[in-house]
């Protein structure tokens, strides 16, 4: 995907206004998986930057990014970009350092030197309101604003943030989906499915890998039942050993299991692809 340049403060910001909703702690999931995974890469960045892109109504989920990836690089600065200018002024009085609010879109802005790249772009419940046809062309474009090893992570929670599934992509396109949630809440891990990615949720259907998926982790989950005697991680552990020994490509291991995630090749859910 080829890369672009930022765009003047002028330009009119791409996109359109999300329904606002926020709650502090929502996206703590994500957060501490991208702290995880990425800070590794965000110790390697001469430019630790990144994005909150349509933070919401209230600034809390920005706040909350940059304390959680100044565990992984105590310079990152985190740039809380929205469409509303309102809730750009409303956030204003939260600035400090590290932590700024500007007003745009899809073109992600940042402040600064002409062309600078950020070094993670999270979108989380942004593209829920748009068509399904519409979503690679929005990942593309923000792909295309990633610095070189930067990462874009796009999904959806619920209002509390129990449960959360996100396509992690970089400059190339999309790498992988986690699945996670707040094990003890959890029926099934279908249950997800009212949270896939925009890309994802219309094709939870027969036919497509995802639904296979959520087919074959529910019959996991129920063949390790015994092991909920134990505790719902150990029962969730035990589905994804199960899981990977059947042929899905998971990408993690025990240590983010036990987080209550789940994270699989992009490939092995990508609609009308084939799956295990």
């Amino acid at each position: 995907m080829a890369r672009s340049s930022s765009p003047p403060p002028s330009a009119r910001p791409v996109g359109s206004a999300t329904r606002g909703t926020t709650n502090p702690n929502r996206l703590r999931r994500m957060d501490r998986w991208i702290a995880a995974t990425h800070g590794p890469q965000l110790r390697r960045t001469a430019d630790p930057v990144a994005v909150d892109l349509g933070y919401g109504a209230a600034p809390w989920t920005a706040v909350e990014l940059l304390d959680r990836l100044r565990t992984a690089h105590g310079d990152t600065q985190v740039v809380g970009v929205e469409i509303d200018p309102e809730r750009v002024a409303a956030a204003k009085p939260y600035e400090r350092d590290g932590l700024t609010f500007l007003h745009g879109g899809f073109e992600v802005p940042l402040p600064g030197a002409p062309g600078r790249s950020p070094a993670l772009i999270r979108a989380a419940n942004v593209l829920r309101q748009y068509d399904e046809a519409e979503v690679v062309a929005v990942w593309a474009r923000l792909c295309a604003r990633l610095a070189p090893g930067g990462l874009l992570v796009e999904g959806t929670c619920d209002e509390i943030g129990r449960r959360h599934v996100w396509v992690a992509l970089g400059p190339e396109g999309p790498r992988t989906v986690t699945f996670a949630a707040r094990l003890a809440a959890l029926s099934t891990p279908s249950d997800l499915a009212e949270r896939l990615p925009k890309a994802l949720i219309h094709r939870n259907v027969p036919g497509e890998p995802v639904h296979a998926f959520l087919r074959d982790f529910d019959r996991a989950w129920a063949a390790a039942a015994p092991y909920g005697a134990l505790s719902a991680r150990q029962r969730w552990i035990r589905s994804a050993r199960t899981l990977h020994a059947a042929g899905w490509p998971l990408t993690d291991g025990p240590h983010r299991w036990r987080q209550g995630e789940v994270t699989i090749r992009w490939d092995a859910l990508a609609p009308g692809g084939t799956g295990a």
